[in-house]
């Protein structure tokens, strides 16, 4: 049933109404702040919550609460066929705004600025304003179209447990937390910590600390070590010469006895580490350019080397490079070193492809690290998530997305993790267009005024052809 006349006229007239409601629920600063009671993750979730539901009952709807931890409203009462699942919880506000202050949208060159306007109050409010179009269009459906709102995604998602403890998964779920076309593959993951420990040698020069990325999915942009017995001056040449070939920059100072050394490369998220240049193995492969003594502590950082060399970012040195057609390759990515006297502790994130699983890739990883006398934690990897691209759910969305849009539609594989990933039928879709960078997460996030109003029209249509 193609409604695409009727509610085009529908957004033509109330798009500005969604952008007013977009700007509300952007004034709430909702990032996750300590419990309070009836507030499992704060004031700022339970506000922005409680201001949502609210003006759900302002548009007609009658909003269902689970105890502050997830809302939700039904288009209908009948059988549940469609779950739209969004978020008002954001990430912190951060520095660097230049347009607007984070908390106060603005509308401007056809985009609306503020924190949450992409990721995620923007596009639940769209998805409300989709199924508000199709109720008054007076459109008779056979099943429901639910939209639920969590207040936790950006920091675990653990409002989604404690909603299906009580609901059942809908046969169809999206999420208008990503992009277009569709997410059907969001990678495996296994972050686990390595060690070794060894006897303090004094003899120099020697490294006395190296520290890497302080979040295990962040690839570091920048990583410090210290080294002693050495002079500013001879340090500075090599550093000069190793640059060449990292591509990396290392700016150097003297500290009493010692030279600090900061690795300046290209950060990155860990799901996309071709992207960045790893200051931290970048760091490696100068300090040990340099004429160190001999030392278990060199002997070990030569073995992070070998395993980690600079530039490797499919595991290929760790012996668990891989991939498949549907879900591509493996990525790696060494992020986190604290090394000391007598030890260091590391980590690494890697997002693996479908044909990935403990056996041939945790254990791989384990045993080759074991063979340089590393210890690596025996943790399971977090199984990948997968919808067939040929389903009911992924071709009617890539079918709407398609008749709107006018681009061909097809399904993605991400190496992050969405709020569908432990849903059987669940994909991401939308709301934003290929190719547009919204600074999710960033300074001066915004949408794009258009994009959010033909995401509208989309998830309006989707509702209509699954739920009739």
């Amino acid at each position: 049933m193609n409604y695409r006349e009727q509610i085009d006229k529908y957004f033509d007239k109330h798009w500005f109404e969604m952008m007013r409601d977009i700007a509300r629920m952007v004034a709430i600063n909702s990032e996750k702040m300590p419990a309070e009671e009836g507030m499992p993750f704060g004031r700022g979730p339970y506000e922005a919550l409680q201001e949502f539901l609210e003006m759900a009952k302002e548009h007609g709807f009658a909003p269902k609460n689970y105890d502050n931890y997830v809302g939700a409203i039904d288009l209908n009462d009948k059988e549940k066929q469609l779950d739209i699942l969004a978020h008002l919880d954001v990430v912190p506000a951060g520095e660097g705004w230049t347009v607007t202050d984070p908390f106060e949208a603005v509308i401007k060159e056809g985009k609306i600025y503020g924190r949450g306007t992409a990721d995620d109050k923007g596009p639940a409010v769209v998805a409300m304003y989709a199924m508000q179009c199709v109720r008054d269009l007076g459109i008779e459906l056979k099943k429901n179209a639910r939209l639920i709102v969590g207040t936790d995604e950006e920091c675990g998602s653990g409002d989604i447990p404690h909603y299906y403890a009580v609901e059942k998964e809908a046969p169809m779920t999206f999420s208008p937390d990503a992009e277009y076309p569709v997410i059907n593959i969001e990678k495996g993951s296994i972050h686990p910590k390595f060690r070794a420990s060894w006897s303090e040698e004094s003899a120099l020069p020697r490294v006395t600390e190296i520290q890497g990325s302080l979040k295990v999915n962040v690839l570091p942009g920048k990583a410090r070590a210290a080294v002693e017995g050495m002079s500013l001056e001879a340090m500075q040449e090599i550093a000069q010469t190793v640059g060449q070939t990292t591509k990396m920059s290392y700016e150097l100072e003297q500290d009493g006895k010692l030279v600090r050394i900061t690795a300046i490369g290209k950060g990155a998220h860990a799901a996309s580490p071709e992207e960045g240049n790893n200051a931290l193995t970048g760091l490696i492969e100068y300090l040990l350019a340099l004429p160190l003594a001999e030392s278990e502590a060199v002997r070990k950082l030569k073995s992070l080397k070998k395993l980690y060399p600079h530039g490797d970012s499919q595991g290929k040195a760790l012996g668990v490079a891989m991939q498949d057609e549907e879900s591509g390759a493996l990525t790696l990515c060494f992020s986190m070193l604290d090394f000391g006297l007598t030890g260091f502790v590391g980590q690494f994130d890697c997002r693996a492809p479908l044909c990935a699983n403990n056996e041939n890739m945790r254990d791989v990883a384990e045993r080759n690290l074991a063979a340089e006398g590393i210890v690596m934690d025996h943790d399971d990897m977090s199984a990948p998530h997968h919808v067939p691209g040929d389903s009911d759910v992924v071709k009617e969305l890539l079918k709407v997305y398609e008749a709107y849009t006018g681009q061909k539609g097809e399904c993605i594989a991400i190496g992050g993790g969405t709020y569908v990933h432990h849903l059987k039928n669940g994909v991401a879709f939308g709301c934003s267009m290929p190719g547009t960078d919204n600074k999710m997460h960033g300074a001066d996030e915004f949408a794009v005024i258009e994009e959010l109003i033909i995401s509208a029209k989309i998830f309006a249509q989707v509702i209509i052809d699954l739920c009739a």
